[in-house]
């Protein structure tokens, strides 16, 4: 307990039989409940249920409880007397396995609800203990009175022994005791006369607008504040203040404090016991089974129900069951003493028959469950022998079904029905009020949910993306996991494009699984549908595992292999449904949803699931077309470029091509290096008016027109003023175009000679080995514009070391702001490139462009670099 006083204990012992865990829960019960830790008696009441059916249930011994108290909780403490049972440690690196097996569930409670808690050993006994500490309470008013006259107060004397402080009518402090002395370090007569509100640190209740003043003026008023000691801190105190007057008709309010962790001391309880034989007023019945404050949410609620129906009818059992809208099925919402995990919004049909709830409408008693198997299917393999169930009805309709079970036959008769009864009729209209409530909440979730998918979905065009947000909406949102099966076309397949868990760790395992099973068939019908194939073939992968390690010791000795098949197992072998991608009326895949083992599927879950799935069925074809479109769109696109640069004898080529638009590989701009006839060789380097599709269209025009105009012979000029005429005869679609276009011959001498035509084009540029650059040609007119062209050629000289410099406007036009990269940019760049291969001029052009502006290019950009090595780098 490390520093904590211990201020009360209680211990008892408990036989080995199964009466002995209700025993032990009344037991605690009583005993937190007499000490005044109403906050964490639900709490303790359920792990000590829970280690004291380990110790009498599963160990067969003896049980001992020891109930200890301090000033922050209360520790529990319960022992068996069998301590060669092992018990999994935390620092092994295991964990607890899954919380619905039977051993290992009260450590797993106990980690989940203890504040703190352990296990320890003696060569006779085994201890599990849990602390649990007292929750903070909230500041703020617990009750108060009405504002009465003065000559309605009640009348007490001048001065009131019990009181710490008193206050008079103007709210100043006529009298301070000894002990607000002691607690507060002031003297009574340094805060005789001044204002409580000098000294009180009054809590700022949101949505309320009671101070201190006020509560002075109400006749009684309780609650909490905290009081300025003389250094400085805040001491939070519990207040109960009470106006009265004295025998001269002057108004006062005497005012009790006390720490705030004593507040028992002053606080009113939450329900005073009601005498019915001395008070008119009944308690309500409500509150009494079900204890206040009442949980305000649904599972709190049913929880509290079933677990206060196993206590008043001393059962090892109890569940509760909820009855659908068309009221054909129940379906298991709460459950203890019973594996809850595994049976949660599992659903079974209310009329007569096999496996169905044949008295659900009405009360029943089974005494024995063996005589009638299957009377009560949740039951079955339990251990439960005898059982009583009764409806839950408003106004005469069905809306569930409350039930206790014991291990024993023959322990109910129809008295503990009519008590059940009772307790139901009065809990009845509470439940439903919470379940319309959940459903409200759960719609509200539902569009929520499906409004943030939508958009997610609306917000990608690619496929595998649309994929992963599909699998990702689903887990764990709707499903522990999901697989996604496609299909390409109607005779294809249903292949498995993905998988999700919720623990990553197993989604390769669970792909594994799933590729070992045919998919799901393609039925078009709607709505969700059971596929039982994983849960079977999880649990004949499981069956052939633990055949194989029979008779050593499971699963410390298997390898890695077999704890995959069997967690794998686990993780599929609840309940699995297949819900149908259908969009324009074709099954274009399967949504694939699975629980873990022996868990079900929420009929709400399933319809919500459904609809996302229509979403996600058009979102998946949507990507589909897309990505076939940018698949053909860009493999036109590719053919428009060159496929490839030729070797040319002692002249080193290098291009750089960037198209602008998102998905484009060839814009406006354009380049084509090729050979004309032996040691002759065509360039152009070109930039159509616009970007995209449409000046892509052109520039197919125009590459294809000089490769085949120049090699019937036709000199730079003609070939240009026919390229002029065919674009000028595309009429409305024609465009305009600047072009470079040349002729290259390498020179036995190690030089080059070009022939260039500038229609419209920035001019190339030429950079000499010592560093200077100059023009390599002059302008002409652009071509697209103009039926006769007069253009012509002209003759540059690349010596050995030179380099000529080709590009489009998307790079001399390169901007950031008012500032433009222009011609003189290009050539301050291009004159520090002196001694670079063509490969390295191209690139520190292109780096030099990108880093003029922060942002990305709007404008294609095409960059051609030729240079003559010197020879000694032939």
């Amino acid at each position: 307990m490390g520093s904590a006083v211990i201020t009360a204990r209680a211990a008892a012992t408990f036989d080995p039989v199964g009466r002995s865990v209700a025993t032990a829960r009344a037991f605690v019960r009583d005993t937190l409940q007499g000490w005044g830790y109403t906050d964490v008696v639900d709490d303790a009441v359920v792990l000590t249920s829970e280690l004291v059916t380990n110790a009498v249930v599963h160990a067969g011994t003896a049980a001992d409880v020891l109930c200890l108290r301090t000033e922050d909780g209360v520790r529990v403490e319960v022992s068996d007397h069998y301590p060669e049972r092992e018990i999994p440690l935390q620092s092994s690196g295991l964990d607890f396995g899954s919380p619905d097996r039977e051993g290992g569930r009260g450590l797993l409670l106990c980690a989940a609800l203890a504040s703190r808690w352990g296990v320890e050993y003696t060569p006779e006994h085994k201890h599990v203990w849990f602390q649990l500490d007292l929750p903070e309470r909230p500041v703020g008013i617990r009750s108060a009175g009405p504002v009465l006259p003065t000559a309605l107060l009640p009348v007490a004397d001048e001065r009131v022994r019990v009181a710490v402080v008193q206050i008079d009518g103007s709210g100043a402090i006529a009298s301070w005791n000894d002990d607000a002395a002691f607690l507060f370090g002031y003297a009574a007569d340094q805060v005789a006369g001044k204002q409580l509100t000098d000294f009180a640190a009054w809590p700022h209740t949101p949505g309320t607008s009671t101070g201190i003043a006020d509560a002075l003026r109400l006749s009684r008023w309780e609650g909490s504040y905290g009081i300025r000691g003389a250094d400085g801190r805040v001491i939070p105190v519990y207040a109960s203040h009470l106006r009265v007057r004295d025998t001269q008709g002057e108004p006062s309010t005497v005012c009790l404090l006390v720490r705030d962790h004593e507040r028992a001391v002053l606080q009113t309880p939450v329900r005073a016991p009601v005498d019915s034989a001395n008070d008119s007023r009944t308690a309500d019945p409500f509150e009494v089974f079900i204890g206040s404050p009442a949980p305000d949410d649904l599972d709190g609620l049913l929880q509290r129900t079933v677990e206060r129906a196993r206590d008043m009818l001393d059962a090892d059992a109890a569940f509760l069951l909820l009855a659908t809208d068309d009221e054909t099925e129940l379906e298991v919402r709460a459950t203890t003493g019973l594996p809850s995990a595994r049976q949660r919004f599992a659903r079974v049909p209310v009329e007569a028959g096999t496996n169905r709830y044949s008295s659900a409408r009405m009360p029943a008693v089974h005494e024995d469950l063996t005589v009638v198997p299957g009377a009560v299917p949740l039951l079955t393999d339990t251990g439960m022998r005898s059982v009583v169930t009764v409806p839950l009805k408003v106004e005469g309709r069905l809306t569930g079904s409350l039930g206790v079970a014991a291990e024993a036959a023959g322990r109910y008769s129809n008295e503990e029905a009519l008590r059940l009864q009772f307790a139901a009729d009065r809990i009845a209209l509470a439940v439903e009020s919470a379940r319309l409530g959940e459903l409200e909440r759960l719609r509200r979730g539902s569009l929520s949910f499906l409004v943030e998918a939508s958009d997610l979905l609306a917000g990608t065009l690619d496929r595998d993306q649309t994929l992963a947000l599909m699998a990702q909406m689903t887990v764990p949102t709707l499903a522990t996991w999901c697989a996604v099966y496609t299909i390409a076309d109607q005779l294809a397949e249903p292949y498995l494009s993905y998988v999700l868990h919720e623990d990553e760790e197993r989604i390769d395992g669970l792909k594994e699984l799933l590729a070992s099973i045919a998919p799901p068939d393609p039925v078009p019908t709607p709505g969700a549908r059971i596929w039982p194939a994983p849960a079977q073939a999880g649990h004949e992968a499981a069956l052939r595992v633990s055949t194989r390690t029979l008779g050593r010791d499971a699963p410390l000795s298997m390898g890695a292999a077999a704890r995959t098949t069997l967690e794998t197992a686990s993780a599929v072998g609840g309940e699995t449904v297949v819900l149908p991608l259908v969009a324009r009326n074709r099954v274009i895949g399967m949504l694939t949803l699975g629980k873990p083992s022996d868990e079900h599927f929420r009929q709400e879950i399933l319809e919500l699931a459904e609809d996302l799935s229509r979403r996600a069925a058009l979102a998946l074809d949507n990507a589909r077309l897309y990505s076939e479109r940018v698949a053909i769109s860009q493999s036109l696109q590719r053919s428009l470029l060159p496929p490839g640069l030729p070797d040319v004898p002692n002249v080193e080529i290098e291009v750089i091509y960037r198209a602008a638009g998102e998905g484009n590989e060839v814009g406006g701009d354009f380049y084509d290096v090729f050979p004309i006839r032996d040691g002759a060789y065509g360039f152009a380097i070109g930039d159509v008016c616009g970007t995209g599709p449409e000046a892509a269209a052109v520039t197919g025009l125009a590459r294809h027109a000089l490769r085949l105009l120049a090699r019937e012979g036709f000199g730079g000029p003609a070939v240009l003023e026919r390229l002029n005429a065919a674009i000028m005869d595309e009429g409305e679609r024609s465009r305009f175009l600047t072009l470079l276009y040349g002729e290259l011959w390498p020179q036995e001498d190690g030089s080059a000679l070009l022939k260039v035509v500038c229609a419209g084009h920035p001019l190339p540029l030429r950079l000499r080995q010592d560093g200077s650059v100059e023009a390599a040609a002059d302008p002409q007119p652009l071509l697209g514009v103009m039926d006769d062209l007069e253009l012509y050629e002209q003759e540059v000289t690349l010596e050995p070391g030179d380099v000529l410099l080709c590009v489009t406007d998307g790079v001399t036009e390169r901007r950031e702001g008012t500032r433009m990269l222009g011609d003189d940019g290009l050539a301050e760049v291009l004159s520090v490139c002196t001694g670079l291969t063509a490969g390295a001029v191209a690139g520190r052009i292109l780096r030099a462009v990108e880093r003029f502006a922060a942002e990305p290019a709007s404008d294609d950009m095409a960059i051609l670099a030729m240079r003559v090595p010197e020879p000694d780098n032939f």
